[in-house]
């Protein structure tokens, strides 16, 4: 059987190795080889670029609830770029009409071509086209009411709001409509086209020489569920953002790759709000900080599991409750269950909440283990079976309520005071939201004033060798990294002021470490201590 060491540097090199292997797995993506018989000015088996001709370009357009069309009827022009140029950058915003089809809950297509000036795109034979959806379904957004006054910020028509509204899946209107043409003179291997570009290729044959059209693409990683209206059945005209850039080879070969690993998460039953919280990561980042942002997040992964395993393994052998703050365990476990809560009321991804979700087990978990609590079965009835503390237990229990007992003067009040003024002044979906709203708001504002109960135990026992230092260094290390992103990453600055508490707490453990040092050389007085080795037998 392993030891936990050689477990601990098999996890830390099976990391090494991920890291590794995606680094080259990028570099594959990002770097194409070029056609080795183009430096030599030979045409065999090379594909040319056709933008390198400077062909006069026209960008048009078009919309219909036809998923294929084949001729110019039944369907409508939004949007006409004459003497287009791939390089200039903008940004247009349309009104498209929406048809009665579309407003009972059907498609709109938009039909974007890229063709030769002065001739329609169905009579070019070198014009070349992507298809794109402007609607797609997702469950509407509950209304939020003011609980006292029961007013609202939209007031909506009763007639037109169908009485299932809230339980299915209605059309929303896709406001953003990204385009990118790649600009850059590459010269493809016609014997090793990348695959994933390849799809987007189409070829012609120019004299002896084979060239690919312009590579039109359509970033479906800038939808945004915030950009998302709902379509009604009195609405006629929808305004239509139409954004162009032009994009690189590498990055277009990333992008395409990010947008295919969104496709599979929806294909395995991810939402539309679930893969937008993927697209954020994406959406609004240049390369290089997004290539930081993979390794801090990977070492951020590691941390979390060393320290996850160092915890469990510390609680698991844990029989004595000596030194340990009864209640900072009890608030961590109803702290993390509320934020679990919390995040299952606001519908946050599964990529957040299934990891929420298994820290409150562990939490509760850890409740059982502090409690010294049995569950013994009559029948389908639980009961309940509490240990007895020793002598030294109960000194640590005192030390516990006196300290509590100060904090619930200063903590009390603020959570009252904060729950009252969101209920006068900010809107919810229910008296159930407002309940949970209030809980989380109270713990990511006073939330580390739980943590003080532990740092009054330890200064009364004049000890720190009963806490876990191996799972507190590795989330110290979390917690730093945590700070680096912190005004970085978009977060709610309830989250963000958290990220720097939590730093303040751990210096001071810290000082109390150096202030109570750890005879190692003798039996801790403490119970079993979690830096204690192993005994032989």
């Amino acid at each position: 059987m392993l030891s936990r060491s050689s477990f601990t540097s098999l996890v830390v090199g099976v990391f090494a190795v991920y890291v590794a292997h995606t680094c080259w797995v990028m570099y594959g993506i990002v770097y194409t080889r070029p056609c080795p018989a183009a430096a030599d000015g030979a045409a065999g088996g090379c594909v040319w670029p056709y933008l390198a001709r400077k062909p006069k370009l026209q960008l048009s357009v078009y919309t219909t609830t036809r998923s294929s069309i084949g001729a110019e009827s039944n369907i409508d022009l939004v949007l006409n770029v004459e003497d287009f140029d791939v390089e200039s950058k903008f940004e247009r915003t349309v009104n498209v009409s929406v048809p009665k089809k579309t407003r009972n809950n059907g498609t709109l297509y938009a039909f974007v071509f890229l063709h030769h000036a002065g001739i329609l795109p169905w009579h070019d034979g070198k014009q070349v086209h992507v298809v794109s959806p402007l609607t797609t379904y997702m469950v509407p957004k509950p209304e939020e009411i003011n609980l006292l006054t029961g007013e609202s910020d939209t007031q909506q028509i009763e007639a037109e709001k169908p009485t299932n509204a809230l339980d299915e899946p209605v059309s929303h209107w896709r406001s953003r409509l990204t385009l990118n043409v790649m600009v850059e003179d590459f010269v493809f291997d016609g014997s090793s086209l990348p695959a994933d570009v390849h799809r987007y290729m189409k070829m012609v044959q120019l004299g002896k020489t084979v060239h690919y059209l312009p590579i039109l693409f359509i970033d479906q990683l800038s939808n945004r569920v915030k950009d998302l209206m709902v379509i009604n059945r009195s609405t006629t005209e929808l305004p239509l953002t139409v954004s162009y850039d032009k994009i690189s080879l590498g990055k277009l070969r990333f992008w395409i790759h990010m947008q295919d690993a969104v496709y599979s998460l929806q294909q395995f039953g991810f939402s539309e709000k679930d893969a937008d919280e993927v697209k954020g990561i994406f959406v609004d980042t240049n390369l290089y900080f997004l290539a930081l942002t993979f390794f801090v997040a990977a070492f951020h992964l590691l941390f979390d599991f060393l320290a996850f395993k160092n915890d469990i393994s510390f609680w698991k052998k844990k029989r004595s409750m000596i030194g340990m703050s009864t209640k900072a365990v009890l608030w961590r476990c109803f702290s993390t269950v509320v934020i679990f809560l919390f995040l299952l009321d606001e519908q946050t991804s599964l990529l957040v909440l299934i990891p929420a979700g298994v820290g409150a087990v562990i939490e509760l978990w850890k409740v059982k283990k502090a409690l010294k609590m049995t569950i013994r079965w009559q029948g389908l009835r639980p009961r309940f079976q509490f240990g007895t503390y020793n002598d030294s237990e109960k000194k640590t229990e005192e030390y516990d309520a006196q300290a509590m007992k100060y904090l619930s003067y200063l903590l009390y009040p603020l959570c009252i005071g904060g729950a009252g003024y969101s209920l006068l002044n900010v809107k919810y979906k229910s008296w159930y939201s407002w309940l949970i709203n209030s809980f989380v708001n109270g713990v990511y504002a006073f939330g580390f004033l739980f943590m003080l109960p532990q740092l009054f135990v330890n200064y009364k026992m004049k000890s720190v060798a009963h806490l876990p230092w191996k799972a507190f260094t590795y989330k110290a290390f979390n917690t730093f990294i945590d700070d680096i992103f912190a005004f970085i990453i978009t977060m709610p600055t309830s989250h963000r002021l958290a990220c720097f508490r939590d730093d303040v707490v751990f210096l001071v453990y810290l000082y109390q470490r150096w202030l109570y040092p750890v005879d190692k050389s003798r039996v801790n007085e403490f119970g079993e201590s979690y830096e204690e080795k192993s005994k032989k037998k």
